[in-house]
């Protein structure tokens, strides 16, 4: 029913919106909460001195993991593959980058994590076992394409265009 389908998708746009507005909400106050017990616990210059290491140790390896991406992504184009991986590996390391722009040690230690190459393994792993199992496919083959697989009809000789005699319309 179209009127079911229409509430629903409305439905799940509200609770996207939901979970984003409690995301940006909650995850900057943990940081906070914790930036704050951890300068408790040590001191103010050596939480400040913690969050400068953890961005110059990640803006690094985002680097060089986001070069040896790229080396590896070029290499599956030159061996005729399709570079499903070396694309994930990719947007995940642009991910982790954002999250170590990102002063805190939750969203740091997720970076970090995104950022190894064991790390991006699990979360892929992860991920495909989660959101796999909502899909099916089908494949439905029209009873005529066994007989005649391309079904084409000959091109005549008057659909040929003189490239000469071609004028572009204006617009």
């Amino acid at each position: 029913c179209l009127l079911s389908r229409g509430l629903g998708d409305v439905y799940k746009r509200q609770s996207m919106f939901t979970r984003l507005l409690a995301a940006f909400i909650l995850v900057p106050l943990l940081e906070l909460v914790l930036l704050v017990q951890v300068a408790q616990y040590t001191s103010l210059w050596t939480t400040i001195m913690l969050v400068i290491v953890t961005g110059v140790i990640g803006s690094w390896l985002a680097r060089r993991e986001g070069v040896m991406a790229w080396f590896r992504f070029q290499s599956a184009l030159a061996e005729g593959r399709a570079p499903s991986q070396e694309i994930q590996d990719g947007l995940m390391i642009v991910f982790a980058a954002a999250l170590l722009l990102t002063p805190g040690l939750l969203t740091d230690a997720l970076g970090f994590t995104l950022l190894l190459p064991q790390g991006r393994e699990f979360i892929r792993r992860t991920l495909v076992k989660r959101y796999m199992q909502r899909f099916k496919v089908h494949f439905h083959a029209p009873d005529d394409f066994a007989q005649e697989p391309l079904n084409r009809t000959p091109r005549e000789s008057s659909c040929t265009i003189d490239a000469d005699s071609f004028q572009r319309k204006a617009e």
